[in-house]
């Protein structure tokens, strides 16, 4: 029998999805793709946009290089406990050429390369807090299969959103919805599954603090490359926090209370 809590928590989905198609059609803003510091270095165009996801390699690595010894030290009842997090850490790591490819010459064609990885990093890793806090078999089974829809979906929303652009109707409430539902529901989800193996939520809370840091620092880009006299934009400075925000992830796994199995 499914739980009050596992109900609230399908009943916010369904009330997001909701409301989100109660909002209007929005395209793609095209100043979105106007950044600060369009500087070429080495033959590359907007070097600083470019080279500064770099990070995302490197937090995306370091990831599956922990998770894999923590699998053989036994800190995972099973490869599907962890394969949520094999997912993240993949889909983080092709953040770096997917943002890359994009930020060398911005447009719509090549956003789609730069958010399909994020869509499945954000709902991966929803999934993966949500398996381990859950406490009942089939309550873990009904987080796999949100966590599957939910990248399904991301998917989805994202071919949807080239397809209406394409054809000069653009609509990004699909994608919005994939993108932010989880990260508005892992506080309640927190809260209703407060016990918790890999995911404590002091790392949580400091993964909320670097991506709110990245997501400023994206909003104030031409800011901040003038506060900082040309020497790097707001949004390569975001590149660098929301890879922090991942690394807070790394922590938060090799958090030496999480236990070995017997």
């Amino acid at each position: 029998m499914m739980e009050r809590r596992d109900f609230v928590l399908g009943l916010s989905f369904l009330l997001s999805l909701l409301g989100t198609f109660f909002l209007p059609k929005l395209p793609q803003d095209q100043l979105y793709h106007l950044f600060a510091d369009t500087r070429s270095c080495l033959g590359v165009a907007n070097f600083g946009d470019v080279v500064s996801n770099f990070g995302f390699l490197i937090v995306g690595a370091l990831g599956l290089f922990h998770l894999k010894n923590l699998y053989k030290a036994r800190k995972f009842q099973s490869l599907g406990e962890v394969s949520p997090f094999i997912i993240f850490f993949l889909s983080v790591a092709f953040v770096a050429p997917g943002s890359a490819y994009y930020h060398e010459n911005p447009d719509n064609d090549r956003l789609f390369w730069d958010r399909l990885p994020m869509t499945v990093a954000f709902t991966s890793l929803f999934g993966a807090i949500l398996i381990d806090r859950v406490t009942i078999f089939s309550a873990r089974k009904l987080a796999g299969k949100l966590m599957t829809l939910l990248i399904f979906l991301g998917l989805a929303s994202l071919v949807y959103w080239q397809q209406t652009e394409s054809i000069g109707n653009g609509d990004l409430r699909p994608y919005i919805l994939v993108q932010f539902y989880p990260l508005i529901a892992l506080p309640l989800v927190c809260w209703m599954y407060p016990v918790a193996r890999h995911t404590p939520a002091k790392y949580l809370v400091w993964m909320y603090v670097w991506y709110a840091l990245a997501k400023t620092l994206e909003y104030f880009d031409a800011g901040g490359y003038d506060l900082l006299d040309n020497l790097i934009s707001g949004h390569s400075l975001k590149h660098m926090a929301a890879a922090m925000a991942v690394y807070m992830v790394v922590l938060m796994l090799n958090d030496k209370r999480n236990k070995v199995l017997k």
